[in-house]
C-alpha cells in the first residue's frame, strides 16, 4: 500500500520548531465557509483517494453524480480556467471538484472550469504538470481565488501538501495579477514559453559543456609538437667536428 506521505524533500517543511506549531494551529482554526464537494466516479483506490480523504476528515461533501452545484466546478476536461474574477461565484456558492482517474477521463460528462499550468506534488504524479489531484486543484482554486487559508486547512491534511505551495509559488503569485480567465490563459502561455526557453538554453550549455569535456580528449591539430622532420637532428659527435672533408 501507498503511503500519503512523501518522503522529506527540499520543499517539505518538517521541523518542529513553535513557529510550525503555531502556523498548524492556525490551520486547525480555519474554518472554511463555503461549500466545498465533489463527484466521486470511484476510479481510484479509496486508500490513496485525496477526496475520499478529506471526506474522511470533514473537509468536503460527496454529491450524487448528476447532483447541480451552484458554485465553481473544477473538472480536468474544463475548457476554461479558473480566475481571480470567479471569487464571488465561489463565496455565493462554492467550490466543487470532479474526483477521477486521469486514465478514465472519457467516462467523465463534467466539461467546467480547468487548471492553468502548475506542478502537482502528490505521490502518485509528483512533478508532473497538470497532473493534480482533487485537494491539489481545490487548494489551486482557492489560491488562485484569493481563499489561501481555505487552500491551507484542506492541503494540511497530507504530509506533502506544503510542496505543493512552495513548487508552485511562483506561478500562484503570477496568475494572482490576472483579472479574467483570458488573462490567465495568457500568462500560462507566457509560462511555459519561458520554461521552453529556459530548457533550450540549459540543454544548449550541457551540448557545449559536453563538447568541450570531450576536445580535451583528442590532442589540438593547433598544438601539435614538431613533426620528425622539423625536429633538429642528433649534436655532432667530436669525430665529426674534427673529420676533414676533401
Amino acid at each position: 500500500m501507498t503511503s500519503d506521505v512523501r518522503p522529506d524533500s527540499a520543499v517539505d517543511n518538517v521541523s518542529d520548531n513553535d513557529g510550525e506549531s503555531c502556523s498548524e494551529d492556525a490551520e486547525n482554526d480555519v474554518k472554511i465557509e463555503v461549500p466545498v464537494a465533489m463527484w466521486d466516479f470511484d476510479h481510484c483506490d479509496p486508500r490513496r483517494c485525496s477526496g475520499k480523504k478529506l471526506s474522511r476528515l470533514g473537509l468536503i461533501k460527496e454529491l450524487k453524480v448528476g447532483a447541480r452545484f451552484r458554485g465553481i466546478v473544477v473538472s480536468p476536461k474544463g475548457t476554461a480556467v479558473i480566475s481571480p474574477s470567479d471569487r464571488d461565484i465561489i463565496l455565493q456558492g462554492g467550490l466543487a471538484v470532479v474526483e477521477c482517474s486521469w486514465a478514465r477521463l472519457d467516462d467523465v460528462p463534467f466539461s467546467k472550469i480547468a487548471m492553468p499550468y502548475l506542478i502537482a506534488t502528490n505521490p502518485t504524479n509528483y512533478g508532473k504538470p497538470w497532473r493534480l489531484n482533487c485537494v491539489e486543484a481545490l487548494a489551486a482554486a482557492f489560491y488562485i481565488t484569493g481563499f489561501d487559508s481555505y487552500a491551507e486547512k484542506l492541503l494540511s491534511g497530507f504530509g506533502w501538501g506544503g510542496s505543493f505551495w512552495n513548487v508552485n509559488k511562483a506561478y500562484f503569485e503570477q496568475y494572482k495579477t490576472c483579472k479574467s480567465s483570458e488573462e490567465i490563459s495568457a500568462m500560462q502561455e507566457t509560462i511555459i514559453a519561458e520554461l521552453e526557453k529556459s530548457y533550450e538554453n540549459s540543454r544548449r550549455e550541457k551540448d557545449q559543456q559536453r563538447e568541450d569535456g570531450e576536445d580535451l580528449l583528442f590532442r589540438n591539430p593547433n598544438h601539435a609538437s614538431l613533426s620528425d622532420e622539423d625536429e633538429p637532428g642528433p649534436e655532432s659527435s667530436e669525430d665529426d667536428e674534427n673529420s676533414t672533408h676533401v
